[in-house]
């Protein structure tokens, strides 16, 4: 398998029904506009949030270091969104903005980005390759899932690849991909691993309190935190089919949860069009409704029925 270039979406005939749920559409001044708006709101959430975290007093503290992990969460789906080049109208804005957006959960930009977009291209076939590491395919059980949910194996792993950037033995495991890429992974790496050691110098010159809270303990919380809003994409759905309308889930959800998961309940609409700016995919979701199978009300509602799942899952033999 060869990923010389990004891969396209999967050009498939879409039903004839569903004329506006493939439209592609154009990044727009309005809609680059109310992602400056997202990046600016994320940005103040942070700093209230790091206020909090530093309080002496532990409750306060505590609902800081809580919204420090929402926002780690939040700023790895406004990295989503750059990865498919629909928050601007030019390229290059997006690697330069998603870059920090995944490092304080440790999400490497343009590795995310390969991987990410061959798992558009393969969704539905063995050569997915979704970048966070549970595997909607494999059986659902308690002990899997409880693995995905504490995958603080994953931060190891990026440490790994950290070192193996900054001694050039860095190389992708899932195809070939370019040498301009390639160099763009190490090069981003090698920052994160800046920053990780930054931190460290900075526990060891006396200040490890400010690192744990407004980073450590945040990124320990925001990994079960992340899993939990990436969970329903795919699990439950058609893993056997390419038919985006039965491979992918889509949940109508609040204004709220449209927010935070910067659009990732709509995930139906998102992998119907890929480029599609995340602030325009609600125009879809009624189409979506009419024409997909899994489609939820809320977050509550999937989680329900993964519960029903579990309990009556065929007892192992």
């Amino acid at each position: 398998m060869a990923v010389d270039r990004l891969l396209p979406e999967r050009e498939s005939a879409p039903p004839a029904a569903a004329a506006v749920l493939f439209a592609r559409l154009r990044v727009t001044p309005f809609d680059e506009r109310v992602f400056l708006a997202k990046l600016a709101v994320l940005a103040l959430l942070i700093c209230a949030a790091a206020v909090l975290a530093l309080q002496r007093n532990l409750w306060a503290a505590g609902a800081g270091i809580v919204l420090l992990a929402a926002m780690f969460t939040h700023a790895v789906e406004l990295q989503h969104q750059c990865l498919h080049h629909s928050a601007f109208r030019r390229a290059f804005p997006h690697r330069l903005v998603g870059v920090p957006l995944g490092m304080p959960l440790l999400v490497v930009y343009s590795h995310y980005r390969v991987r990410h977009l061959q798992h558009h291209r393969y969704l539905g076939t063995p050569q997915d390759t979704e970048f966070f590491g549970f595997d909607t395919r494999g059986p659902l059980t308690f002990r899997a899932l409880l693995r995905g949910l504490l995958d603080y194996p994953r931060l190891g792993t990026v440490g790994a690849d950290v070192v193996r950037a900054v001694t050039g033995r860095w190389t992708y495991a899932f195809g070939h991909i370019a040498p301009a890429m390639r160099r763009r992974i190490v090069t981003e790496h090698a920052l994160l691993g800046a920053a990780v050691g930054g931190a460290v110098v900075l526990a060891f010159l006396g200040h490890g309190e400010y690192v744990l809270r407004l980073w450590v303990l945040p990124l320990l919380l925001a990994v079960p935190l992340h899993f939990l809003v990436e969970l329903p994409e795919h699990l439950l759905c058609d893993t056997q089919t390419t038919d985006v309308l039965r491979n992918t889930r889509s949940i109508h959800g609040s204004w709220l949860s449209t927010w935070f998961t910067n659009g990732n309940n709509l995930h139906i609409e998102h992998h119907a069009a890929m480029t599609v700016p995340i602030n325009r995919l609600g125009e879809r979701h009624e189409e979506t409704r009419s024409l997909a199978v899994h489609v939820e009300r809320t977050y509550a509602d999937f989680y329900r029925m993964l519960w029903q799942a579990l309990r009556n899952r065929p007892a192992a033999p």
